[in-house]
């Protein structure tokens, strides 16, 4: 079994900022309403022309760049989305098309705000089996474009943007332990109920708003917490260390009482803890590809540190990730 490290990091946020003023203008909301109850101050918001490949290729770019390796080095894509370009073909498909990576197979997965962590580590166990040797793992989102900007609860959370980074054979950055879980029972409590097979478009779907992003606020803050703990204590028990041996926290940036909750229960202090929610909100897959792709470029990080990322999403799904830097 190999070693697979990150070769190289990327992101792309979009220039268009969405202010918490800019929103008090659109529904009944306010600025500090926001800040208390999510730490969002601003979020950005891709053109109409934009879509989610648009975004994850300019994240693909960076990253393959900075792992000093060309597109065709690349022999797998992983795209983790919930906002595909469209249902078919995968966006991965498209985002190989266009940044000439040939000779790389590519898919798209769907575990939702969880899905960067889950892409990850399906390319480090590939590469560590020798299945493939250069994977690049993207988490791109348009969630604008599955937004109900007429829901104050929900609207006010979301923003676009793409991380990507090149997983390959290596002695540094190794992501060395995982756990990735699920909780079926949960998916009612944030999905978007119509346009596939249960539920297709019709008249009366779209009349009720069915085709955009629904989500049971409270109880989804209840169980996130907990299951954010959960995964980041199984990953970094696996190779026998312990909560005091983590140098930098990445989680899902999805609402800052959750991650102050949950470095809490970890007992790790705020400088411990990567946040960037007040600049960007949620952006679902995104969120720690970005987190993780900012964190790296801003020196956060340092050689010999333990990095988790962490994250829970639809599904419900979660899981971690421990990388010795």
């Amino acid at each position: 079994m190999r070693k697979a490290g990150i070769l190289g990091l990327g992101y792309y946020l979009p220039p268009k900022r969405l202010t918490n003023s800019d929103l008090e203008k659109m529904v009944d909301t306010s600025d500090q309403w926001i800040m208390t109850r999510t730490g969002i101050k601003e979020r950005r918001i891709a053109g109409k022309d934009i879509a989610t490949s648009d975004l994850g290729i300019k994240a693909s770019k960076l990253a393959i760049q900075d792992s000093g390796l060309k597109p065709e080095d690349i022999d797998l894509i992983i795209t983790a989305t919930i906002t595909p370009d469209m249902a078919f073909p995968a966006t991965g498909c498209i985002i190989q098309d266009k940044i000439g990576a040939k000779n790389a197979a590519a898919f798209d997965i769907n575990a939702a705000c969880s899905g960067f962590v889950f892409g990850i580590v399906i390319a480090q166990q590939l590469v560590s089996t020798g299945a493939y040797n250069n994977v690049l793992v993207v988490g791109a989102e348009k969630l604008s474009s599955i937004v109900d900007w007429e829901d104050r609860s929900t609207c006010v959370l979301f923003g676009d943007g793409s991380g990507a980074c090149v997983i390959g054979a290596s002695d540094n950055r190794v992501i060395v332990s995982s756990f990735l879980g699920a909780d079926g029972s949960g998916a009612d409590l944030l999905k978007l109920p119509a346009g596939g097979s249960r539920m297709p478009a019709t008249k009366e779907t779209i009349k009720q708003r069915l085709h955009f992003l629904k989500m049971e606020g409270n109880e989804v803050f209840k169980i996130a917490v907990r299951i954010m703990v959960e995964a980041a204590n199984k990953a970094i028990t696996k190779v026998g260390l312990g909560c005091e041996d983590i140098d930098l926290l990445i989680p899902h940036q999805a609402n800052i009482r959750i991650l102050m909750a949950v470095a809490k229960r970890l007992g790790l202090p705020e400088e411990k803890i990567f946040m960037n929610i007040e600049r960007y909100g949620n952006m679902s897959a995104a969120s720690t590809a970005v987190a993780l792709a900012e964190a790296s470029k801003k020196n956060k990080i340092k050689r010999g540190d333990n990095i988790v990322l962490v994250a829970f999403g639809g599904g419900l799904t979660y899981g971690a990730a421990l990388i010795q830097w």
